[in-house]
């Protein structure tokens, strides 16, 4: 039996990239008959080009001061005006592109994984395993996952990474109760049974036939959370608890330009205009993922 295993890994590994490169092609075709999951994704590239780019493409120091260009108006100097101390703007929001990004990939890479684990564990076990896993997560989700993450960042200390963190604890569930979904119905397909009469161990099924499997529904899962993410790392920031002084965290930038808004709108505005255009690109990217990905909500 070994031996046919063994035989078997380079066929069963030609097939999985023929699967691949046609899965490619497929979800290539569907983004282009979709204009505005295409939009989204040429919105988000962007972003993530600003990002990688920022040195280059802004046209001051985003931290430097200059009081006595404080509080100007947007213009050919200042696309985006300047703020109480005179920094520009628009240079601010380039920069600030790259604590947004920071942070919504670092919270994906923690909480993807996690979540991910702990709901193929619950699902695939089952009985007792189940019970009390399910019963961690419902805690935490009973808790509003603002303020559940505004008591761990005030608990851990204002700061970025703490941001991280604090996000990462309350956003896992999400996605361990739709991993563990995917789970229980994937244990009873007809390729598990046979991997299991083959005698492939319980670990073995978990990581290499029911985790792979689940994985589309949690990448669409984080991509759709991922401006819920944005919005919280603004909301920290917004209170002081997010990315600190002077780096260019879009939340700050309202919470400092609040006391301008009715005489210098743009100090608030612009930051509040980046946040939407970004969760918004995020979310019509994971509409579309879900599309593509799973067939059983393609758009008819």
């Amino acid at each position: 039996m070994a031996a046919f295993e063994t035989a078997d890994v380079p066929v069963r590994r030609e097939a999985s990239m023929m699967r691949y490169m046609v899965g490619i092609r497929r979800a290539g075709h569907k983004l282009a008959q979709e204009p505005l999951g295409l939009a989204g994704s040429v919105i988000l590239g962007l972003v993530v080009l600003i990002a990688i780019l920022a040195p280059l493409l802004a046209p001051y120091d985003p931290t430097l001061q200059n009081l006595d260009n404080a509080l100007q108006a947007p213009s050919a100097a200042h696309w985006a005006g300047t703020d109480e101390f005179g920094r520009d703007i628009f240079s601010r929001l380039i920069y600030g592109t790259r604590i947004t990004i920071q942070t919504v990939l670092a919270v994906s890479l923690i909480v993807g994984p996690f979540g991910l684990t702990v709901g193929v564990v619950a699902g695939f076990l089952g009985g007792r395993v189940d019970a009390l896993l399910m019963r961690v997560t419902d805690i935490v989700l009973s808790f509003p996952s603002l303020i559940l993450a505004l008591a761990f960042a005030a608990a851990l200390g204002a700061g970025l990474n703490t941001a991280i963190i604090a996000i990462s604890l309350t956003a896992w569930p999400p996605i361990a109760r739709l991993a563990r979904a995917e789970a229980l119905v994937i244990r009873n397909t007809d390729y598990v049974a046979a991997a299991r009469l083959y005698g492939a161990s319980a670990w073995r099924l978990l990581f290499f036939y029911i985790a792979p499997m689940c994985i589309p529904s949690v990448v669409v899962r984080l991509t759709l959370s991922m401006a819920g993410i944005i919005l919280t790392a603004a909301s920290l920031g917004f209170l002081g608890l997010g990315a600190q002084p002077p780096a260019p965290e879009w939340g700050a930038m309202i919470s400092n330009g609040r006391k301008f808004m009715l005489d210098h709108w743009w100090v608030a505005v612009m930051p509040g205009v980046a946040i939407l255009i970004t969760s918004l690109a995020f979310n019509v990217v994971g509409d579309t993922l879900r599309d593509i990905l799973d067939p059983r909500h393609a758009r008819s």
